[in-house]
């Protein structure tokens, strides 16, 4: 009996460990899609009549504030 509940703990440590640093790569999955809608929303506005130029300057000044905010 006490095999099989050692069995059981190991298999149930073996599930918990393999679940282990998903929610960063999810994370890093997400960042990267933002990073690339706003590399798009830069380059189908840079020599247009919508923006030109402007949206891409006025992101990365936010950005820019938002990291020094976090400092």
């Amino acid at each position: 009996m006490y095999r099989l509940f050692g069995l059981a703990h190991a298999q149930l440590l073996r599930l918990r460990d393999e679940c282990r640093g998903q929610g960063t790569v999810e994370y890093v999955a997400l960042i990267l899609l933002v990073a690339i809608v706003l590399t798009g929303v830069v380059a189908a506005t840079r020599k247009t009549s919508i923006g030109g130029g402007e949206i891409g300057e006025t992101i990365v000044a936010k950005l820019k504030a938002a990291l020094e905010s976090v400092k």
